[in-house]
C-alpha cells in the first residue's frame, strides 16, 4: 500500500508565461505596417489594406500568444479580437449615416426651418414645422392605441393565458404580426376607413392606426418578456397578505417590470416614427400645418424627406438639402425619446433599500 504522504508529487504548470500589457498595441502597429506595405505593393484600396491588417492582427497575436502563453489564453485572444471586429462593423455604418446626415443636414437648420411651413413657398427655403407636428401627432396617436392593447395582452398571456390554447394562438398571432411589411397596415388603415368614411379618405388618425399595427407586437412582446422576468415570490407574497389578483398586477408586478415596459415601448415608437409608405397612403402630402388628426391631410417627417427628394422644382438642390436637413432632425428626435425612456425607466425602477 503507499503511503499518500510520502508519494512523490508532480508540479504541473496550469499556466504558461504573460504578454506584456501592451502586446495588443505591438500587434496592431505590426499588423497595420504589413498590411499597408502589401497593399501598396499590389495596390489594394483602402478598404482592402484594413481588411489585411485586421487579419494580420488576430493571426499575429493568436500565434504570439500561444508561443508565449497557452492554449486558452490564445483561443481567448482571439475571440474578443472578433468580437471588437464584430462591433466595429456593426458601427461603420451608424457612423456612416451620422456623419453624411449631419454634413449634409446641418447647415439647413435654423429658426426659419423649424418654424416655417412649405405653404407659399416655390423658389425659397421653406420649414418643416408643418411636419414635425404632423410627426409628433401621428406618433402619439399610434402610442396611444397600441400601447394599452399591448400592455393588456401581455398582462393576460403572462398572468392569466399561461400554456391555454387560447393564449398559445395569441402568440402565433403576434409573432406574425412582427412580420407585416409597413405598407401593408397603410393599405388596412385605408381599405378600413374608405368603407366607414368614403373613398379617398385621408387624415392623420388613419396613420395613427397604421403604425399602431406596426407597434403593437413589439410592445406585446418586449412587455411580456418584462413580465416574465418578475420574481413570482413577489405575487405569492401578495396573494399571502390577502390581496386579489388584479391589485398585484397593477401594484407590484407592474411596477416592478416599468422600466423594462418603457424601454420596449420606446423601442416600438423609435421602430414606426420613421415609416413612410403608410403615412404616405393614408395621410397624404400637404404643405399646410394640420393639427386636426381627424381632417384633412397630414405631412410627416418621412413623407416630407420623400417628396422633397422625389419633386421635381425649380431648384431641387434647396429640397434636396431641406430632406437632409428634415433627416437629421428625426435623428435627434428619436435620440432625445431615448433619452427620456431611459430617464423615466430610471425613475420607475423599484427603489431598493440599503
Amino acid at each position: 500500500m503507499t503511503d499518500l504522504d510520502t508519494a512523490p508529487h508532480t508540479a504541473v504548470a496550469l499556466r504558461g508565461g504573460h504578454l506584456p500589457r501592451y502586446a495588443p498595441a505591438i500587434a496592431g502597429v505590426v499588423a497595420i505596417a504589413a498590411g499597408a506595405l502589401i497593399g501598396i505593393t499590389v495596390h489594394w484600396n483602402l478598404a482592402g489594406i484594413a481588411i489585411l491588417a485586421v487579419l494580420l492582427y488576430m493571426v499575429g497575436l493568436t500565434i504570439w500568444s500561444r508561443l508565449v502563453e497557452n492554449a486558452r489564453r490564445a483561443t481567448d485572444r482571439l475571440v474578443t479580437s472578433l468580437v471588437w471586429v464584430a462591433l466595429s462593423l456593426a458601427f461603420i455604418p451608424l457612423f456612416s449615416l451620422l456623419y453624411e446626415t449631419v454634413s449634409k443636414g446641418a447647415g439647413a437648420i435654423n429658426g426659419k426651418f423649424l418654424t416655417w411651413t412649405m405653404r407659399n413657398v416655390i423658389d425659397a427655403p421653406g420649414g418643416i414645422y408643418h411636419a414635425i407636428v404632423g410627426t409628433l401627432l401621428i406618433t402619439l396617436a399610434a402610442t396611444v392605441i397600441a400601447v394599452p392593447v399591448g400592455l393588456l395582452s401581455a398582462i393576460y398571456l403572462v398572468e392569466y393565458g399561461g400554456p391555454s390554447r387560447l393564449a398559445r394562438w395569441i402568440r402565433f398571432l403576434v409573432d406574425v404580426m412582427t412580420g407585416i411589411p409597413s405598407i401593408v397596415a397603410g393599405l388596412f388603415a385605408y381599405a378600413l376607413f374608405s368603407l366607414i368614411i368614403g373613398p379617398g379618405t385621408q387624415f392623420g388618425i388613419g396613420g395613427g392606426v397604421a403604425l399602431s399595427l406596426l407597434m403593437i407586437p413589439i410592445v406585446v412582446r418586449s412587455t411580456e418578456e418584462m413580465l416574465k422576468l418578475v420574481p413570482h415570490d413577489l405575487r405569492e407574497a401578495s396573494y399571502a397578505l390577502g390581496v386579489p389578483k388584479w391589485k398585484t398586477i397593477v401594484k407590484v408586478v407592474l411596477p416592478t417590470a416599468m422600466a423594462g415596459i418603457i424601454t420596449g415601448v420606446t423601442l416600438a415608437i423609435a421602430r414606426v416614427i420613421g415609416e413612410t409608405a403608410p403615412l404616405l397612403i393614408i395621410c397624404g402630402s400637404t404643405d399646410s400645418l394640420n393639427t386636426n388628426l381627424f381632417h384633412g391631410q397630414m405631412t410627416s417627417l418621412p413623407v416630407f424627406i420623400y417628396t422633397s427628394y422625389t419633386q421635381a422644382g425649380a431648384n431641387p438642390e434647396i429640397l434636396q438639402k431641406m430632406a437632409w436637413g428634415a433627416a437629421l432632425v428625426l435623428i435627434v428626435i428619436v435620440m432625445v425619446l431615448n433619452v427620456l425612456a431611459r430617464v423615466a425607466g430610471r425613475f420607475f425602477a423599484p427603489k431598493t433599500g440599503h
